[in-house]
């Protein structure tokens, strides 16, 4: 199975399965101070987001620890 990344009409990336239209799997929505201090590097970011995140999803479905995680984070 692949997935892509990619950019949706309304500005926002979206990570979806390669062969298939359907909602993507993650929408990353940046504000506009963001897309203003990030102008074209916006992809970049949201690609280094999204590896992180299936880099942890991937530790966390093989039972690894996920040592770098800061435990003062807080997820809305």
């Amino acid at each position: 199975m692949y997935w892509e990344i990619i950019e949706l009409a309304n500005g926002e990336v979206a990570l979806r399965r390669a062969d298939s239209n359907d909602d993507p799997l993650l929408v990353i929505r940046f504000s506009d101070e963001a897309k203003e201090r990030l102008k074209e590097q916006r992809l970049d970011v949201a690609r280094a987001m999204i590896s992180a995140g299936v880099q942890v999803a991937t530790e966390i479905e093989s039972g690894e620890e996920t040592e770098d995680m800061d435990e003062e984070m807080i997820v809305h």
